[in-house]
């Protein structure tokens, strides 16, 4: 007889509150994932070495035409507010002060991988696609490949092309702006 232990899932707002009361920290490495409070893996060196050197490449590359946000969040609907690596958002005067981003800022997501590819594949990139992310590059470290997710849907994204070091990349709203995958992956 399996045992069936309900679950407390969380809103965003609580998810605030909780940082607010000092449940949560600013330290603290975690986001809200579909209800739950979850743990993100700790930042090792070439995982923010990577993250770097994509904040300089993108802030050079679109200037002004798009806000480029590292490890910020994002609210994807009232119980899911994970924390990118990277969103490359629409341009506001604010740069967001007056409410976090939703799905309709995004040009696209960025996440880096070293060792935790697999669980952004199954949990990240599903997610990613139901709250309509139209774009969503996963880099993954250790195979030295970025996978570019595309055309999202409830089921998940239609279009996924996996791109090696001696190719170029550009996202879907910026089609004249290519990068080589050697420059982000370093």
């Amino acid at each position: 007889m399996a045992l069936h232990v309900p679950r407390r899932r969380f809103t965003v707002d609580e998810y605030h509150r909780m940082a607010e009361a000092g449940i949560l920290g600013e330290d603290d490495r975690v986001e809200l994932i579909e209800g739950e409070i979850t743990e993100m893996t700790p930042i090792g060196r070439l995982h923010a070495a990577a993250v770097n050197r994509l904040v300089n490449l993108f802030v050079t590359t679109f200037g002004k035409e798009a806000v480029v946000a590292a490890q910020n969040p994002v609210v994807l609907d009232e119980r899911s507010e994970p924390q990118p690596d990277l969103a490359v958002l629409h341009p506001k005067a604010d740069f967001y002060a007056s409410a976090l981003p939703t799905p309709a800022d995004v040009f696209f997501l960025v996440e880096v991988a070293y060792s935790s590819a697999d669980p952004d594949r199954r949990v990240k990139t599903p997610l990613y696609a139901r709250k309509g992310i139209a774009e969503f590059w996963l880099i993954d470290l250790e195979e030295e490949t970025i996978t570019d997710y595309r055309d999202p849907s409830a089921d998940g994204y239609r279009t996924a092309r996996v791109y090696r070091r001696d190719e170029q990349l550009a996202p879907a709203a910026f089609p004249d702006r290519s990068f080589a995958v050697a420059d982000m992956l370093g």
